[in-house]
């Protein structure tokens, strides 16, 4: 069901995300360097608290979920490229923190995740990866606060992405229970576009798996002008949902739908190991939803094969585009609001 969200996608309560406020939101988490539950503690504090307060003031009600963790097997958070099943370490112990925020009033049915990481790697302020993901995630709360009536959405800020996805591991196993969570957004690196001709690049063996979406990105010279919608055959509709809004926003965002064949849940997940242009659709918070057989999406400017400043530290404010990062924010919350039912 598509009820809640104005016609055409992409206009009414939606359409005026703030890309001043965006802006606002990415250089502060940026402005401190890395975020670091571990290596930077100070930042990751300050950058927890600053979301908290942006998320009350739009009105929401924020939970800080920490967990403490023994023997997890994660990956390193060091400089690097690498997919995370390329770099894996086992971490002794882990203690961190998600904040999931709420809307009083809204329904006590199912609801729709809405999810970015805080972290960053070492070395890297990381205002792409992922202060842009979090930056949509609270302009976000602000567009579905203004709505008559809460929707169905909790909106998630998770800990220790480049550790493994410990946060979002941790997350989808106390929200995924029950049939709780109808649905799950993952919002990541989405704020680097570049209409320069070849400047998107496809993983190893990507156009042999995925011949359609290597198909659309080279058919406009393969530039890195939209956002990949990853999803399943479980979250079809709310990824053609997704890319309409987008559309429809200003500025109009070109949203390019990859499909990830495999199932939801653990042969998903062990496929994926085998297969490497397939494991790069899992290396976020996403992953561990599907792994629950919970429908997911990630949104995602592709990172590294793009964003040549990817777990750099060149990756600042700077280099983002505020004005199609607002047109990702329209689209997401039009998704979150509107999430396709029964699919």
């Amino acid at each position: 069901m598509d009820e809640g969200i104005p016609a055409p996608y992409g206009t009414g309560p939606f359409a005026d995300a703030d890309v001043a406020r965006l802006r606002r939101d990415v250089e502060f988490l940026a402005a401190a360097g890395p975020r670091s539950r571990r290596r930077a503690p100070r930042a990751m504090e300050r950058a927890e608290a600053y979301v908290r307060e942006r998320l009350a003031d739009a009105g929401w009600q924020v939970e800080r979920q920490p967990f403490d963790l023994r023997w997890r097997i994660g990956a390193t958070d060091r400089h690097g490229h690498r997919a995370l099943a390329l770099k894996p370490r086992l971490h002794r112990r882990l203690r961190g923190a998600n904040l999931i925020a709420t809307l009083p009033g809204s329904p006590a049915g199912p609801t729709v995740l809405v999810g970015a990481h805080l972290d960053s790697v070492d070395g890297s302020p990381g205002a792409d990866d992922n202060a842009s993901g979090v930056a949509v995630v609270l302009e976000t709360a602000r567009l579905l606060a203004r709505l008559p009536r809460p929707p169905a959405v909790t909106l998630a800020v998770f800990d220790m992405e480049e550790l493994g996805l410990i946060g979002a591991r941790h997350a989808a196993r106390e929200l995924g229970r029950d049939g709780r969570v109808a649905g799950m957004i993952c919002l990541e690196s989405v704020g680097c576009f570049d209409d320069t001709p070849g400047s998107q690049r496809l993983p190893p063996g990507f156009a042999t798996v995925f011949p359609e979406a290597a198909a659309a990105t080279r058919a406009t010279g393969s530039r890195g002008d939209f956002t990949l919608v990853v999803h399943r055959r479980s979250s079809a509709a709310a990824a053609a949902h997704w890319q309409r809004a987008a559309a429809a926003a200003s500025p109009g965002l070109r949203g390019i739908l990859l499909r990830d064949p495999r199932p939801d849940g653990l042969l998903g997940l062990l496929i994926g190991l085998a297969v490497p242009p397939a494991g790069h659709l899992g290396r976020s918070d996403h992953a561990p939803f599907w792994n629950r057989r919970i429908p997911a999406l990630m949104l995602t400017d592709t990172a590294n094969f793009r964003n040549p400043h990817y777990h750099r530290a060149t990756d600042v404010p700077a280099t983002l585009d505020f004005a199609r990062l607002a047109s990702v924010t329209a689209a997401t919350a039009a998704t979150a609001a509107s999430w396709p039912r029964g699919t």
